[in-house]
């Protein structure tokens, strides 16, 4: 499912990723872990491609992105990848239904058919009563879950997740950690979560860890 091999990443002088192989299989629930600046969230945007390694391959569902033009890669990114992040990043001025359909809509599908996914992942996330309010009407966790949705709405192969339940209390937190191993067994997907929380570490099917830029045994 995804394939990185020998990627380096630096900043200027600073050296962030220094030759990473990882691969990780069709629906593994998998979190990477490490102190700050281990290098996590730049490996997560390399297997995303939000960002470029300065060299090595990146495989993902099938596909060698490395060689992928811009536009070829924002319409691979926006079919083939969901992106959860730490703060949900909901557009205020829209409803949470019509937040989801966003990405459906740039994907080119159709009104009814976008509605009809949103709709179908309102209710699996137990949100269905949610759907006409907007961002500033929703709890901490309920604003996540309807990320989360989002993220889901194209049906990606692959969800990417940067501290998702990190701005969430005790037990928002354990919802949602729990919600990713749902959706897995539902919708097939494989999830990639980069955390700091040790409990949702324990609980995915494999733990990589990660310390100034390598993976460690």
């Amino acid at each position: 499912m995804i394939d990185v091999k020998g990627i380096t990443k630096s900043f200027g002088k600073l050296q962030v990723l220094k030759g990473i192989d990882l691969h990780i299989n069709k629906g593994e629930v998998v979190s990477i872990v490490g102190p700050s600046g281990a290098g996590k969230t730049t490996l997560l945007q390399i297997i995303g491609t939000l960002d470029k390694p300065d060299s090595g391959t990146v495989n993902v569902d099938g596909v060698d992105v490395s060689g992928l033009s811009e536009k070829k890669l924002a319409d691979f990114r926006n079919q083939h990848i969901g992106f959860v992040f730490q703060f949900h990043q909901l557009l205020p001025e829209f409803t949470a239904l019509e937040n989801i359909m966003i990405p459906a809509f740039i994907a080119g599908k159709g009104r009814k058919e976008a509605r009809e996914r949103a709709e179908e992942l309102l209710n699996f996330m137990g949100l269905s009563d949610r759907a006409s309010h907007k961002p500033n009407e929703l709890s901490g966790g309920e604003k996540q879950r309807v990320a989360v949705a989002r993220a889901l709405v194209n049906n990606p192969a692959v969800v990417l997740a940067d501290e998702p339940s990190g701005s969430l209390d005790s037990k928002n937190k354990a919802d949602l950690h729990q919600l990713f191993f749902d959706l897995r067994d539902k919708f097939g997907q494989t999830f990639v979560i980069v955390t700091h929380d040790e409990n949702l570490a324990k609980l995915t099917d494999r733990t990589i860890h990660m310390k100034d830029g390598i993976l460690e045994a």
